[in-house]
């Protein structure tokens, strides 16, 4: 008996997981922009995308503690700006625009997780991969769409980024867990890597292990 729980401890285990994500993009390109819209008095706003990840992980026990997690994600990340032109009087008229980047991401992290009755922490490398990066621009006034339009802005951006990644989360006796986690990316996002500008990311998900 004793020599099967110490199997089954030890034993490999598959977790998928899915969740929601908020990126933004950080550096002294993204706070030259910032302090640029500082003097747009208000009118010029920088925000989060709000996405979502989803994938799956293999987690491998090294002692009754520690366990060496690999996995697999899809992730969305970006950023997007708004922008409004008041005119006191002619609100109605005022036209707005929003340009929102979404970049889909292939996340690979490989994280070391220690477990405390339940409770885990976890951290370590991530190499990602840039599958597509999505531009979309909008504009209208008096109610009506004026401008809607997408491209593909893939090849603007570096299609690799290293970084670091790591958070908390809780696992339930039932198999189900939860997890907060923070992405710290490490290579300049444009192609020619000219630009100091990266990505970031919080996410928060819900999971289950086999």
């Amino acid at each position: 008996m004793a020599s099967s729980v110490a199997l089954a401890q030890t034993k490999p285990s598959v977790t998928i997981r899915g969740g929601l994500s908020s990126a933004n993009i950080k550096g002294d390109a993204a706070r030259s922009l910032d302090g640029l819209m500082h003097y747009t008095n208000g009118m010029i706003t920088k925000s989060s995308n709000t996405g979502f990840y989803a994938g799956a992980s293999v987690s491998v026990p090294l002692n009754e503690m520690f366990s060496l997690e690999a996995g697999v994600f899809y992730a969305q990340k970006g950023a997007e700006l708004k922008g409004q032109l008041a005119i006191k009087g002619l609100e109605f008229l005022s036209p707005n625009a929003k340009a929102k980047l979404t970049s889909h991401y292939i996340d690979l992290p490989m994280v070391v997780k220690a477990n405390i009755n339940g409770f885990q922490i976890f951290a370590g490398p991530q190499v990602s991969y840039l599958a597509k990066a999505d531009l979309k621009t909008t504009a209208g006034a008096l109610g009506f769409n004026l401008l809607n339009n997408t491209m593909d802005a893939t090849e603007q951006f570096n299609r690799w980024d290293a970084g670091i990644t790591g958070g908390i989360g809780y696992q339930f006796a039932n198999g189900f867990n939860v997890s907060a986690s923070y992405d710290h990316g490490l290579t300049k996002m444009d192609a020619n890597k000219n630009m100091d500008a990266y990505t970031r990311s919080f996410k928060v998900g819900l999971g289950f292990r086999f």
